[in-house]
């Protein structure tokens, strides 16, 4: 698989929703519990089935054919260029695998109604449990070559939400309470970012804004955040502070607010605007008032002058 230096399909260990859980689809082995479901011996995924007595195995056009009717039926726009029968579940309801012209992949059961499944999301789920047992029996995966395609796919997100930084780092979060996919995405020397899809667009959750919330971000690391807010001091007032620790303090109808440790000099608390252009620098010194005072940097407050 071609991957990011820092590719992972699973960040943590969050709950899926129903929809997102891997299928128990996969072809009994000796010793899986014996009440999982089972494909039928049909079952192209195990590569060792039997096409059943006396039934014709469906051509290539009756498989897209049907793939299709229940893509339309879920409102799924896959352009599908590829499509595999992988055998039926136990209530005879065909079991798919699909690639898309773009975008993931997906298993399609179908069922009544029919459901589809993205298989970067059954990849982080397999994934996962793997690494708790790596015996785990994790059901089916998808395995058409053309749906080995994570870094692409999460590069393609990643620009849509707006992202434009070099990627070095990409996978699934989790869902959130919506039933959104929630991404992570790492970048060359910058701060990266949590993304996630709505009906009104892509919404982004900067790792300098989730860590101000305890959330930790897998792909990004300190030092690159501070690349980042020293990238954003570049001619102003801030110049001078050679960035060495940053920190998201949060934001009014003023602006936003960082803190920042500088190399051989007192730390400061700048302000920004939306595009983030410096607004006002403080010296930690006399910043107490803002957001709590610094934080990051241990200075003690300016002296009061005496009469």
């Amino acid at each position: 698989m071609a991957l990011y230096p820092r590719f992972l399909a699973v960040l943590a260990a969050v709950a899926m929703t129903s929809t997102m859980a891997a299928p128990a689809f996969a072809q009994r082995s000796s010793g899986q519990d014996a009440n999982q479901p089972e494909v039928s011996e049909g079952s192209s995924r195990a590569g060792r089935g039997r096409q059943a007595r006396g039934s014709r195995a469906p051509s290539e056009a009756e498989v897209r054919t049907a793939v299709q009717g229940h893509l339309t039926a879920l409102g799924n726009t896959c352009q599908m260029t590829e499509a595999k029968l992988l055998g039926q579940m136990p209530d005879k309801s065909s079991l798919y695998e699909i690639a898309c012209a773009t975008g993931p992949g997906y298993i399609v059961m179908g069922s009544t109604p029919p459901s589809a499944t993205d298989c970067l999301v059954l990849g982080a789920s397999a994934e996962n449990a793997r690494a708790k047992d790596p015996a785990a029996e994790v059901g089916t995966v998808c395995t058409l070559p053309a749906n080995d395609n994570g870094p692409a796919v999460f590069e393609a997100y990643a620009r849509e939400a707006g992202m434009d930084c070099a990627i070095d780092g990409a996978g699934i979060v989790g869902a959130a309470a919506d039933g959104a996919i929630v991404y992570e995405i790492g970048c060359a020397n910058a701060d990266g970012a949590r993304i996630q899809k709505s009906a009104s667009g892509w919404t982004r959750s900067s790792c300098f804004e989730l860590a101000s919330v305890n959330a930790t971000c897998k792909f990004t690391q300190p030092a690159e955040q501070a690349a980042t807010l020293k990238a954003w001091l570049a001619g102003s007032d801030g110049a001078a502070c050679d960035v060495q620790q940053a920190r998201f303090m949060g934001q009014n109808a003023n602006g936003s607010f960082y803190e920042a440790t500088c190399a051989g000099a007192d730390g400061v608390i700048v302000r920004f605007n939306a595009e983030k252009a410096v607004q006002q620098v403080y010296p930690c010194a006399t910043a107490q008032q803002i957001g709590g005072g610094c934080k990051l940097t241990t200075t003690a407050p300016a002296s009061t002058p005496q009469a």
